[in-house]
């Protein structure tokens, strides 16, 4: 069974009158992102519009993306981050769950990268995928692509973790989760928060 996820609206007063927005849209308007869900073309073409809309408004200012993802297509991952590293804007990415396998290697590319107390970050080898079959020839191929792939993602991580290939390597060969302190201390987070909201807002009460 699946349920749809209820998204409130909220009523604003503006010059032109009453209008109802969602709280996406106000994050939005903050230079906030939410990556939540399985990772795919539709998630990947869905962020990389609002990255590209907020740096083209604003190549000067900071973005913030938002992270609870078990992970998902190893392509639409790749081309997220790559629009990430594109773009002139710092990215702050925070982890509020889980940021799992390809959400590991986004979360991990943030400029500034904050986690929760209670997140938690998972990194593996890129999976065979389901159904491999073919002639001998075929499968070797397959498997020569797929360790080219790992590749790939194990010399990304160890970019922005500071480790060598051979340690990303070790570490990525069985699931490796990490909690938050664990994550600063490998290299994968910058800094444990317990707080959201701006200290600006604090201090107004909001």
């Amino acid at each position: 069974m699946h349920y749809m996820r209820f998204s409130p609206r909220i009523l604003r007063e503006t010059s032109q009158g009453s209008d109802c927005i969602s709280p996406e849209d106000i994050m939005f308007q903050r230079r906030e992102i939410w990556l939540s869900g399985e990772i795919d073309r539709d998630t990947a073409d869905s962020i990389n519009s609002q990255l590209l809309y907020l740096a083209a408004d604003s190549p000067d200012k900071e973005i913030t993306i938002y992270i609870n993802s078990p992970g998902g297509q190893v392509n639409p991952g790749l081309a997220i981050y790559d629009v990430m590293q594109a773009i002139p804007c710092s990215i702050r990415t925070v982890c509020v769950g889980t940021a799992a396998s390809m959400a590991a290697l986004l979360f991990s590319a943030g400029n500034r990268r904050e986690i929760l107390q209670h997140g938690e970050i998972l990194i593996h080898d890129p999976l065979v995928p389901r159904g491999v079959s073919g002639s001998a020839l075929e499968v070797q191929e397959k498997s020569s692509r797929l360790m080219g792939v790992r590749k790939i993602i194990c010399s990304i991580l160890a970019k922005h973790t500071g480790k060598t290939l051979k340690q990303i390597y070790q570490v990525s060969r069985k699931d490796t989760w990490f909690e938050a302190e664990k994550a600063v201390e490998f290299g994968l987070a910058d800094a444990v928060i317990d707080s959201l909201i701006p200290k600006e807002n604090e201090e107004r009460g909001y």
